[in-house]
């Protein structure tokens, strides 16, 4: 035992050369200027006219002219509402959803379950592009393509089966005797999981929240093939109409995807504090 401490003491105690050091400091230099570099581009072109989006030069003549074209002169505001109604019903159910799931399997022994967490499990493993079609067809047999209700059906089998699992290692770190207070106090199942031990599991429902949203406000096939019409399409959508075959907007592209980040910045500052805890919980307990 006295070996092992003084040879992690002295392990700890040893310094790194300062060859070893700079070349360290230097290479989180360089995978911080690349992890920068996409983000202030596109924040920096949006301020470009639009005959310089390409150029070098960094805000020679500064200019709002791209968000006010975005937001005056197109259907931005209109694809912004329906990305708000799809992101906020999908975050609301999936919660929910993922939520119950977790607690059941986490807590109840019941036919069936081993089944069902093994396909949750299975359909991560599909890309997105097997998915389109037949989700399409689907779609279209029940009258649900432009629809809001579609894609939030959509987005909730992308999110709630990876949700679920981590809900699941999150209530198994809860202790089982809160759950056995709350019977001896009268509570039925869900009473007690409503009342006792859902407020007990705030970092996990946080991280829950946030990766349902960023799967709904982020989505592009999904929303590209199964919405038409300028009216009826989300923001991921509506980005693609300001660079495609025909036209190359890049200076209303980049704006529109400055808004557009906006909202998912304010909603992880909400939900990071909560991030690490849950995702930990989740992660060992899974």
């Amino acid at each position: 035992m006295t070996d092992r401490t003084s040879e992690h003491t002295g392990g700890r105690a040893r310094r790194r050369t300062l060859p070893a050091s700079l070349g360290l400091h230097a290479t989180l230099l360089v995978a911080s200027a690349i992890a920068v570099f996409p983000p202030l581009w596109l924040l920096v072109t949006s301020f470009k006219p639009k005959n310089e989006a390409f150029s070098t030069s960094l805000l020679s003549q500064p200019t709002l002219a791209n968000y006010t074209h975005v937001l005056t002169e197109t259907r931005f505001l209109t694809w912004f509402g329906n990305s708000i109604v799809v992101v906020g019903a999908t975050t609301v159910l999936g919660v929910f959803t993922a939520a119950t799931t977790g607690y059941a399997v986490s807590r109840f022994r019941f036919p069936g379950m081993r089944p069902l967490m093994w396909m949750l499990l299975i359909t991560q493993m599909f890309p997105v592009a097997i998915l389109i079609v037949p989700l399409y067809n689907l779609m279209a047999g029940l009258g649900l393509l432009n629809q809001p209700v579609g894609l939030v059906i959509t987005y909730l089998t992308i999110a709630v089966p990876f949700c679920a699992w981590m809900m699941k290692g999150f209530f198994d770190t809860i202790p089982v005797e809160i759950d056995e207070s709350g019977r001896v106090d009268g509570l039925n199942p869900f009473g007690t999981f409503w009342r006792l031990v859902l407020p007990l599991a705030k970092p996990g429902l946080a991280v829950t929240g946030f990766y349902t949203f960023v799967t709904a406000w982020a989505e592009v096939a999904y929303a590209s093939a199964f919405m038409t019409g300028e009216e009826n399409l989300t923001l991921a959508g509506g980005l693609q109409t300001f660079v495609n075959q025909y036209t190359g907007d890049w200076g209303s592209m980049t704006a529109a995807a400055v808004i557009i980040a906006v909202p998912a910045t304010i909603v992880f500052g909400f939900a990071q504090r909560h991030l690490v805890s849950g995702l930990t919980a989740g992660a060992t307990k899974a």
